[in-house]
């Protein structure tokens, strides 16, 4: 997505993260520094303004779930529309919940790359792992916990499992 669509994005951003790491790196005043440079200052004031960070000018400090907030924003602006082109509800992942279902795909969001784990009336979205490309169009299953899904493959069978 084009850096300008980045500034007032509802949803979490890399301009967010680099916010969020309180570092600031030296970036150039020229070209596509001078590009980074105002959109972080439009996305600093954008947030203090939907009440995600405080602070005034370049001193801006994010609230403590204000990622997690915005990402779960673009998950169910994401999830109402897979809906419609699924015709089946959206479930949201919750910490402890069991994840079951067809991982039909993935999608590339601003907050990061998803799978879709779909079942016969729901789906899911979950943070995608590079282990999920080898399950895509298989059955999968796992429980969800803070920072992703503990992924067990395979029906019914002790095996390998992913942290």
């Amino acid at each position: 997505m084009p850096i300008e669509q980045l500034r007032d994005a509802d949803a979490s951003t890399w301009l967010d993260r680099e916010l969020a790491a309180g570092v600031s790196h030296p970036v150039r005043d020229a070209g596509f520094g001078r590009e980074v440079r105002s959109a972080l200052a439009v996305r600093r004031q954008w947030l203090v303004g939907q009440e995600l960070a405080d602070g005034e000018g370049d001193h801006v400090r994010l609230r403590a779930n204000a990622l997690a907030i915005l990402q779960r924003r673009e998950l169910l602006r994401v999830g109402e529309q897979l809906s419609g082109e699924l015709d089946k509800a959206f479930a949201e992942a919750r910490t402890g919940d069991a994840i079951e279902g067809k991982l039909s795909r993935s999608v590339d969001l601003l907050s990061g790359r998803f799978a879709v784990v779909e079942k016969s009336r729901e789906f899911t979205l979950v943070p995608w792992r590079s282990v999920l490309a080898k399950q895509l169009g298989n059955q999968v299953g796992g429980i969800m916990r803070s920072d992703g899904v503990s992924w067990q493959f395979g029906r019914g069978r002790a095996g390998p499992e992913v942290g």
